[in-house]
C-alpha cells in the first residue's frame, strides 16, 4: 500500500503541473496585453487554445494508455508539456505563444487519463481516499494558478509562469520513472480516425464561433457555429454506426451515473473557466490590485479547497457521493454569485472574502466525490475509456466556458466592471444547473466483467 501511495504522489505531481496551467495564465491577462502586446481576444485564445488541445485528444489518449501502457503515455505527455513550456516562455508575440500553448495542451491530454486509470489499478478497493488526494490536487491546482501566477508575474515577469514548468517537469519525469510501476493493461484497441477528425473539427468550430462572435458578422458566425454543430452531430452518428471500436463508446452512457456525472463535469468545467478571467480583470483593472496582490488575495480560497478535498473523498466512501457534490455546487454558486452582485468600483476588497471562501468550500467538496462516483460501476476494460471521457467532459466545459466568457467580456468591453459582473453571474447559474444533474446520479457497484 505504501508503494501505491508513493506512485500516486508521483502521478499527482505531474498532474498538478498541467492543471495549474489551465488557470495560471488568467492572473497575467493584463501583463500579457501590455507585455507582448496582445488584444483581449488574443489573450483569451492563449487560454482557450490550451483548453481545446487539452480536451480533444483525451479520448484517444485513454485508448493509447490502455494499449501501450499508461506509464509510457504519461511520460510522453510530460516530455511534450515540458518542452512546450519552454517554447511559451520564449515566445515573442501572441501568435507564437498561442501555438506553443496548443502544443502544451497536447502534452497535458496525453497524461491526464492515465492518472485516473492508475488509481483504479493501484487502489482496487476503497478508492475514496485515493480519489480524495487526486481531487485535492485537481481542485488546488485549478485555484492555485492565480496565486502562483500573480507571484511569478510580478516578481519575475509573465514569461516565467511557463519557464518554471521546465525544472518541475524534469522532477516529475524522474519521480514517475522511480515510483510508478510499468503497468500494462494490454487492451487491444482500434483507432477511430474519422471520429478523431470529426470531433476535433467540430469542437474547434464551436469554440472559434463563440469566442470570435464580436469579430465577424452574424451570418459568418452563424455559419461557423452551424458547421460545428453539424460536425458534432455526424461524429455522434458515426460513433453509433461504427462497427469496430468507436472513439466514444456510447454504451458507457447506458450507465446513468456515468452519464450524469460526465454532464455535471461539463457544467463545472464551464463555470470554473468562465469565473476566473473576469474576476482577475475586476480585481486588477477595476480595484487596482497588482498581480501579486491578486494572487495572494485568492490564497485563502485555495487553502480552504485543499483542506476540504481529502475529507470529501473519504466521506464519499461512507455516504452517497451525490449529496456531497450537490452541497459543494450550491456553495460554489452562492460564492461566485455573491461576488458578482456586490462588485463595484472602490469596493473594499475584504467584502469579497466571504464569497471567495464559499467558492473554496464548493471546489473542495466537488472533485473527489464526483470522480469516484462517476466511474463507479464501469467494467475494468472500460476504465481507460471512461477516464478519458470523464476528463474530456470537464475540459470541454472549460473550453466552452472560456470561449463564452471571452465573448461576454468583448461585448461589454467598454465597461469592464459591467462586463465582469455579467460574466461572473453566468457560472453561478451554470453551477445551479450542475446541482440538478448531480442529483440524478447514484453510486453503483463496480462491475466484475
Amino acid at each position: 500500500m505504501e508503494k501505491s501511495w508513493a506512485a500516486l504522489f508521483a502521478l499527482c505531481f505531474g498532474f498538478f503541473m498541467i492543471l495549474l496551467d489551465s488557470t495560471i495564465v488568467q492572473v497575467a491577462v493584463p501583463s500579457l496585453m501590455t507585455g507582448l502586446p496582445a488584444t483581449l481576444n488574443e489573450v483569451f485564445w492563449v487560454n482557450s487554445v490550451y483548453l481545446l488541445t487539452f480536451a480533444v485528444p483525451l479520448l484517444l489518449a485513454g485508448r493509447l494508455g490502455d494499449r501501450f501502457g499508461p506509464r509510457r503515455l504519461y511520460l510522453a505527455g510530460l516530455v511534450i508539456f515540458t518542452a512546450a513550456s519552454l517554447w511559451c516562455g520564449l515566445a515573442q508575440d501572441a501568435p507564437d505563444l498561442i501555438a506553443a500553448r496548443a502544443v502544451q495542451g497536447l502534452g497535458a491530454a496525453a497524461l491526464t487519463p492515465q492518472s485516473m486509470a492508475f488509481i483504479s489499478y493501484l487502489f482496487p478497493t476503497n478508492r475514496g481516499a485515493a480519489m480524495g488526494a487526486w481531487g485535492s490536487v485537481a481542485g488546488l491546482a485549478t485555484i492555485a494558478g492565480p496565486v502562483l501566477g500573480g507571484l511569478i508575474t510580478e516578481t519575475l515577469g509573465w514569461e516565467w509562469i511557463f519557464i518554471v514548468n521546465v525544472p518541475v517537469g524534469i522532477i516529475a519525469i524522474a519521480l514517475v520513472l522511480w515510483l510508478v510501476p510499468n503497468w500494462q493493461p494490454r487492451h487491444s484497441h482500434r483507432f477511430d480516425v474519422p471520429g478523431i477528425v470529426l470531433s476535433s473539427l467540430g469542437l474547434f468550430a464551436l469554440v472559434f464561433g463563440i469566442q470570435n462572435g464580436e469579430l465577424y458578422d452574424r451570418t459568418t458566425i452563424a455559419a461557423i457555429l452551424a458547421t460545428g454543430a453539424v460536425l458534432i452531430a455526424i461524429f455522434l452518428w458515426w460513433q453509433h454506426k461504427n462497427p469496430n471500436e468507436p472513439l466514444l463508446p456510447l454504451r458507457l452512457f447506458g450507465n446513468r451515473t456515468f452519464s450524469f456525472g460526465s454532464l455535471t463535469g461539463v457544467l463545472i468545467g464551464f463555470a470554473m473557466a468562465a469565473m476566473f478571467i473576469p474576476l482577475m480583470i475586476y480585481l486588477q483593472s477595476v480595484l487596482g490590485m497588482t498581480p501579486l496582490e491578486t494572487g495572494l488575495f485568492m490564497g485563502p480560497m485555495s487553502v480552504v479547497s485543499a483542506v476540504l478535498a481529502p475529507f470529501a473523498g473519504r466521506l464519499s466512501d461512507r455516504i452517497e457521493g451525490k449529496y456531497i457534490i450537490i452541497v459543494g455546487l450550491i456553495a460554489y454558486a452562492a460564492g461566485i454569485g455573491s461576488v458578482a452582485l456586490i462588485a463595484q468600483p472602490g469596493l473594499d476588497s475584504w467584502a469579497l472574502v466571504p464569497g471567495l471562501l464559499l467558492c473554496g468550500v464548493g471546489i473542495g467538496t466537488i472533485f473527489s466525490p464526483l470522480s469516484s462516483t462517476t466511474i463507479s460501476g464501469l467494467a475494468p476494460s472500460l476504465i481507460g475509456a471512461g477516464a478519458g471521457i470523464y476528463n474530456m467532459a470537464r475540459q470541454v466545459g472549460n473550453v466552452l466556458g472560456s470561449a463564452a466568457a471571452g465573448l461576454l467580456m468583448q461585448i461589454a468591453s467598454t465597461d469592464l466592471l459591467e462586463a465582469a459582473r455579467i460574466t461572473m453571474l453566468l457560472p453561478a447559474l451554470v453551477l445551479l444547473g450542475a446541482a440538478f444533474t448531480a442529483a440524478r446520479m447514484r453510486k453503483e457497484l463496480v462491475a466484475a466483467h
